[in-house]
């Protein structure tokens, strides 16, 4: 399920150092963004959850043609199409989809599995319409990303009782200090990989990312759009959704996934799938667990716009409620 909606008005080409807000009437006839976009150009969209970027790259592609290419790392999950916002089975359908729901619940993928595949359908000769939250996905599309051994399973094993057993607190404490200052200190899943690389290769992340290889797509050859909506426009956005998710059988996905349910699995970061398991085992009400999802999801969102402030000032800015 994508969630369509907001109006993007034309960016003003000549800075990409601030976000753009046209705040003329609808009735005047501002070009549409998507008319003054490249049609040969590759095409980035980052966007926090629920601003719309999925609908702006589904125009941009019905428009001038090319493949819309999913940077999320939760749509590539064949168990979630509802809880990630994954587009519909009649929207991939109808257009171009790559990446979408094609990894196994229990599969390993990271953001070099991931790399790789972009590279892959790069060179099927279509221009790519790459979109999704993931900042991590894009930096390493136009920064480069390091070349770091597989973590031997038995590794991640270790990580994964530690984390469950003691939280993140202790593999933080592990970590050298380069890459204790440059990582997520907030996010477990970025704390585990950087103590899961060191233990595995006795170098630290950030050691390793200073060894960067090429970016497949330096910034200078793409036309990279960030989503900055209003916080208030995109929270109240967010809740509607979730709603909308409810409706259209949200609960049946994750009553699906109990059985086998894992909260250690990358693909149960799902956000509201744990809060929806508490429901279905009876910890909470369904009440609860639906506020504690919203909640979380307004949460990721200020997690997403923080990076996206810090890592993507080079990058066109929209204001999708503009």
């Amino acid at each position: 399920m994508s969630q369509n909606g907001g109006r993007f008005n034309s960016p003003k080409p000549a800075s990409r150092q601030k976000p753009v807000r046209n705040r003329d009437s609808p009735e005047k006839s501002e070009p549409n963004v998507i008319e003054t976009i490249s049609t040969e150009r590759p095409v980035l969209i980052a966007g926090p959850t629920a601003s719309g970027k999925s609908a702006l790259a589904a125009a941009i592609v019905e428009r001038s043609g090319g493949v819309v290419v999913n940077a999320d790392a939760l749509q590539v999950y064949g168990c979630w199409r509802l809880l990630t916002a994954r587009p519909s089975k009649a929207e991939e359908a109808a257009l171009p989809h790559r990446l979408y729901g094609h990894i196994g619940r229990d599969d390993p993928y990271s953001v070099g599995h991931w790399l790789r595949e972009v590279a892959r359908v790069i060179a099927e000769g279509a221009r790519p319409v790459i979109v999704g939250g993931t900042g991590l996905y894009f930096s390493a599309l136009t920064e480069g990303l390091a070349e770091i051994p597989e973590i031997p399973p038995a590794t991640r094993a270790l990580a994964d009782a530690r984390r469950l057993h003691e939280g993140m607190t202790g593999m933080l404490d592990e970590l050298d200090a380069p890459t204790r200052a440059r990582i997520d200190q907030r996010n477990p899943a970025r704390v585990q990989r950087a103590w899961e690389v060191l233990h595995a290769t006795g170098r630290g992340l950030a050691d390793w990312q200073a060894d960067t290889a090429p970016p497949l797509m330096p910034l200078a050859d793409v036309e990279p759009i960030v989503l900055r909506p209003d916080v208030g426009w995109l929270n109240a956005r967010i809740d509607r959704r979730f709603d909308m998710m409810m409706t259209q059988g949200a609960l049946e996905e994750v009553r699906a996934e109990l059985p086998t349910w894992d909260p250690l699995r990358p693909s149960a970061r799902a956000i509201g799938a744990p809060e929806l398991v508490a429901y279905l085992r009876a910890e909470t009400g369904l009440d609860e667990a639906i506020g504690a999802a919203k909640l979380a999801s307004r949460q990721y969102a200020k997690r997403q716009r923080t990076w996206f402030r810090n890592r993507m000032k080079n990058w066109i800015s929209l204001d999708p409620a503009a």
